[in-house]
């Protein structure tokens, strides 16, 4: 349908994937982490516009990169924010208003199916206001004080790990941008949040072990191992 804007914060510096680029630009493949992201999101017969919140110093080397992907005026680069909000704050401010579905996606989600974007987007069509992708939590989950010991151990049945793209109503995330101070913003880790804080409920849907985060260089050698298997 093509009804939706994806605004990717790709501002970060990526500090624990070690010395280099900005993360969004380190290569997976031989290709930036944001070109395998964006080709993806483009691929998905939901998205109609891509906004990149670019480092700064790096927007007009974004244009260039995204060019055999995408190309203006489906692509819209704006400056970065010092933070991930900041970022999304400033793709936010130049989606049309015209737009009623949003979605924000991270870059370091390199390898997103596409079939995961357009289930996120249908979702909030069906008529939720937020929804984001999940998967069942594995692991263990151990609570531990701040002197290391183990003080009981968490119930992961009700838990879910979160992915991107998550997505809204055009006007839900903008009001939980404009309504939740800048203080509260720093106390989320993701979008879906912000609109937690507004007493909004947020649907989930299955979200894809290939949408994994990219965040350490050993990540970057999983990634690598999956590509073959990542359709779109």
């Amino acid at each position: 349908m093509r009804d939706a804007v994806v605004l990717v914060p790709a501002a970060g510096r990526g500090e624990r994937l070690g010395p280099g680029a900005p993360k969004a630009l380190r290569s997976l493949a031989g290709e930036p982490l944001l070109v395998h992201a964006v080709r993806r999101l483009v691929a998905s017969q939901s998205v109609a516009q891509v906004v990149v919140a670019a480092p700064p110093q790096a927007r007009d080397d974004v244009l260039h990169l995204l060019a055999p992907v995408i190309a203006p005026p489906a692509l819209t680069v704006v400056p970065g924010g010092q933070t991930r909000q900041a970022s999304v704050a400033a793709a936010l401010a130049v989606v049309p208003d015209d737009i009623d579905i949003v979605l924000v996606h991270d870059a370091a989600r390199a390898l997103v199916p596409v079939e995961l974007v357009d289930r996120v987007a249908a979702a909030v069509r069906a008529g939720h206001d937020a929804v984001i992708p999940v998967l069942p939590v594995v692991d263990t989950v151990k609570r531990v004080d701040a002197h290391g010991y183990v003080t009981g151990t968490v119930d992961r049945a009700p838990l879910r790990a979160v992915q991107t793209p998550q997505g809204f109503r055009h006007q839900v995330l903008r009001r939980a941008y404009h309504e939740v101070g800048e203080s509260e913003q720093g106390q989320v880790t993701d979008d879906a949040g912000l609109v937690e804080r507004l007493g909004i409920r947020v649907y989930t849907v299955p979200g894809s072990p290939h949408a994994m985060k990219i965040t350490h260089p050993s990540d970057l050698q999983v990634a690598e191992s999956l590509l073959t298997g990542v359709a779109g």
